[in-house]
């Protein structure tokens, strides 16, 4: 049987998301996956099914993120070094003086992650561990903690334009003939990205009604009885020395120097002269996964010595930090290595040329509603294979030859494309970004993929309406009011029919 540029392709991460939803088992429903895609690709040969995991699968993954894994690893550590301080316990007691609802927490969680736009991992792992005591002060469960720090990770840098998304979107499409620069193509793609926009309007209006459903309602009851669904390891360290400056200041060095550590290695400080001073181009030619470690690294060391200075912890409880935020980062390492040699097995069975197929079918039928069939592709591509950028650099190259330069359909298309890959990226038990957010909540990974998919499947389908009105209507003014208006009108509906009140009340009552 021939697997390969075929729908087989895409068998191994099904098998290995449906494992890991009835399971709730990560490691060895992702290892299944492997194993089928590495029996595909050689065709049931034990020997080199064994080699093809190996060395096509887990030696590339490992190599290739080294600098994903360095990232994490320092922003555990400083997550560790901080905690020990007693300055998370400091930021809880002075942010519970200041928000004293589960809505205005969930509202200055949805507003920290919209602030951090410029890499979802940072955004993900900072956010969390910021919020983390405020969060936890009010009773909120990790799983709706991850699903706002994922809600306002992979979204919001879709829609914006200095961000390490907007650089991989432009590195695309620089590489075509589009008419147009690849960061002009981003940016004129935002306003029709109906997943991304309308997922922070969901947000927003779900924490302001106070309501949940599906399994996320149970996750939030269960909250207010004291089960906040913590893996554990992050229990408070109070400390009369700590105040709330030894967590901001971290904090601020971190975002700082991350920020340069991005523009410098875009260029922006003359190493790259065709970049040199300009901060816009810098960011389109960047590479995160050097630029954040650098960044982090700078940081920690300069936390160190200014956690040292105050005297709130020692040389040696720092470097025992150091092994600690390892340790806890070692889970997230773990499932990030399975996933991407789950995501080469799925790359070397032609995942890429059976998906241009199925588009250059579609692309035949009902022009107009091309925009709404390129949604639902990449939805199910990137919930597949869990990367929205291999979603994007596969559909981007196929989009653009279906519409005319100047025709409005293809910034539609364009933006239905991203926003499909955002989608199926937001809720894939093996995307990198949703492992984040669970590392970054400190929650049981299928625990957090399960409670918030119900989540984005809604938005999903608002999207989906909202593609289809586009492809006729072809009018931005129109179609964005439209689809605010369905969401709010989602949510109301929603809290009138299936939702759970899971809000309004404070620790006090």
């Amino acid at each position: 049987m021939e697997f390969v540029n075929t729908f087989w392709a895409l068998v191994p991460p099904i098998v290995a998301i449906v494992l890991a939803l009835i399971t709730k088992e990560t490691y060895s429903s992702l290892f299944v996956g492997i194993l089928v895609g590495a029996l595909f690709v050689t065709g049931f040969q034990p020997v080199e099914t064994v080699n093809t995991i190996v060395n096509e699968g887990f030696v590339p993954a490992i190599e290739g993120n080294a600098g994903n894994f360095m990232f994490l690893i320092l922003l555990g550590m400083l997550v560790a070094l901080v905690n020990s301080t007693g300055a998370s316990s400091a930021f809880g007691k002075w942010a519970a003086r200041h928000v004293k609802s589960r809505a205005g927490t969930l509202l200055a969680t949805f507003a920290l992650g919209v602030l951090i736009f410029i890499d979802d991992y940072f955004n993900c792992l900072t956010v969390g561990s910021v919020m983390r005591p405020l969060s936890d002060n009010q009773r909120i469960s990790r799983a709706k903690l991850a699903y706002i720090i994922d809600a306002t990770a992979a979204p919001i840098c879709m829609i914006a334009p200095v961000s390490s998304w907007a650089a991989a979107v432009a590195g695309v499409a620089s590489d075509l003939d589009a008419g147009i620069s690849g960061i002009q193509l981003f940016v004129q793609a935002i306003p029709f990205n109906f997943y991304s926009l309308m997922t922070l309007v969901f947000v927003v209006g779900l924490s302001i009604m106070g309501f949940d459903y599906g399994p996320m309602a149970k996750a939030e009851l269960e909250a207010l009885k004291g089960e906040l669904g913590s893996l554990g390891g992050d229990e408070e360290i109070e400390s009369p020395r700590a105040s709330l400056w030894d967590m901001l200041i971290p904090v601020i060095l971190l975002i700082v120097f991350c920020v340069l550590g991005l523009i410098y290695v875009g260029g922006y400080f003359g190493t790259d002269p065709e970049f040199a001073g300009d901060f816009i181009a810098s960011f389109g030619n960047t590479d995160a996964f050097v630029a954040l470690p650098w960044g982090t690294l700078i940081a920690v060391i300069l936390s160190i010595i200014y956690l040292l200075c105050r005297r709130v912890t020692t040389f040696k409880g720092a470097m025992e930090c150091l092994l600690k935020g390892f340790n806890a980062m070692a889970p997230a390492i773990l499932i990030l290595s399975l996933a991407v040699s789950l995501k080469n097995m799925t790359g070397m069975l032609g995942a890429d040329v059976y998906v241009a197929d199925v588009m250059a079918t579609a692309s035949q039928g009902l022009f107009n509603m091309l925009p709404a069939i390129i949604f639902i592709v990449a939805c199910i591509l990137a919930f597949a294979t869990g990367t929205s950028w291999g979603t994007f650099g596969i559909l981007i190259p196929i989009v653009l030859p279906i519409f005319k330069v100047g025709d409005p359909l293809l910034m539609i298309g364009i933006s239905a494309c991203l926003a499909g890959a955002v989608c199926g990226d937001h809720c894939s038990p093996i995307s990198d970004t949703t492992i984040m957010a669970s590392a970054g909540a400190n929650v049981n990974h299928i625990d957090h993929v399960r409670t918030q998919i119900p989540y984005v499947v809604t938005v999903a389908a608002i999207s989906f309406v909202n593609f289809i009105i586009a492809g006729f209507v072809k009018n931005i003014w129109i179609c964005l009011p439209i689809a605010i208006v369905i969401t709010i009108a989602t949510l109301f509906v929603l809290r009138a029919t299936i939702g759970t009140r899971t809000s309004g009340k404070t620790v006090e009552e």
